[in-house]
């Protein structure tokens, strides 16, 4: 996937006001619609034009955009994907783009802003109800095992009276549910966008991804997890104690085991309604012939033991 620079698209600065936006949208639609152009690929850069529009004619989107380009030197063109959470803290408002305008958008302009599509629909029929907002909230792994109480600061995006885009923020204290699993959606009532004439508040909804682990890797409800073990406990099976998100527990290592052999803690993953799995993956760990006699004992494994780890290679 390319990164597309959407202000060289439109030829503008980054600090472009929305009035300056709107001027060279509609330079670029007289120069490139398809009825009225006689550029050869008119239609292609017609499509092009509109999808920086559509992003940066939006405060909320070059907002966003903006915060994923700062300071990471992405070029037009070069390989891009993006960073875990690189959308997280921003609050959006539902109201969303238009499906069939979104169909000719890149898979770049999916990858960043496709969840967002027609999220403004379903607000059409009581207009006067405030608008549901939505943003991404990273969490620590720990957080769904014990649950938690956090303190989490949103950004949302508005045009100050020159037209260029600023950064309001707000703090909520939420009670993060035990169990909560990624693409899970938490609801706040009543705190997205005020109501007009007393009508209701919109919802705030908070969608919940989490930090890269150290040590674990989330799939879906499951936990991923290494299991160092030595070469004998490995060869002649074992019992051992290992750390894991909701506490200790002794895992029995069958002999005869190999490094990436799973072995799986039913239940003990994600603590959802129906929980996941914990998988401890086995990494047998080499002593380092750092001294004499290991030097010696691996000498003597060598040429006991007749081991060919490569004997059922193809030739």
């Amino acid at each position: 996937m390319e990164f597309k620079d959407y202000y060289k698209t439109l030829g503008i600065s980054r600090d472009a006001t929305a009035e300056e936006i709107k001027k060279a949208f509609r330079r670029l639609a007289r120069k490139y619609h398809p009825d009225v152009s006689k550029e050869t690929d008119a239609e292609h850069k017609m499509k092009e034009v509109n999808e920086a529009n559509a992003v940066l004619s939006d405060p909320e989107k070059r907002a966003a955009y903006d915060q994923l380009g700062q300071g990471r030197g992405f070029q037009a063109g070069s390989d891009f994907q993006p960073p875990p959470g690189w959308d997280a803290g921003f609050e959006f408002s539902g109201r969303g783009f238009n499906g069939a305008q979104a169909a000719d958008f890149s898979d770049f302009f999916a990858e960043l802003f496709g969840k967002q599509a027609g999220a403004g629909a379903r607000q059409s029929h009581r207009r006067m109800r405030g608008e549901d907002h939505h943003a991404k909230i990273m969490l620590d792994l720990e957080d769904t095992y014990h649950g938690a109480s956090r303190s989490l600061t949103l950004r949302m995006p508005r045009l100050d009276h020159q037209g260029r885009t600023l950064l309001t923020e707000h703090t909520l204290n939420v009670r993060i549910p035990k169990g909560v699993h990624a693409g899970q959606v938490i609801r706040l009532a009543g705190q997205g966008g005020p109501g007009i004439a007393g009508e209701a508040a919109g919802d705030l909804f908070l969608e919940v991804q989490f930090h890269p682990h150290s040590r674990y890797r989330i799939e879906k409800k499951d936990v991923y997890a290494a299991l160092p073990a030595a070469p004998w406990e490995a060869a002649l099976g074992a019992t051992v104690k290992i750390p894991v998100p909701d506490g200790l527990v002794e895992v029995r290592v069958p002999e005869n085991s190999q490094s990436g052999r799973k072995l799986r803690l039913k239940g003990r993953g994600i603590p959802a309604a129906m929980p996941g799995d914990l998988y401890l993956v086995l990494e047998v760990v080499l002593p380092p012939a750092t001294t004499e006699k290991a030097r010696e004992f691996y000498q003597t494994m060598a040429q006991e033991l007749a081991f060919n780890p490569r004997q059922n290679l193809e030739v």
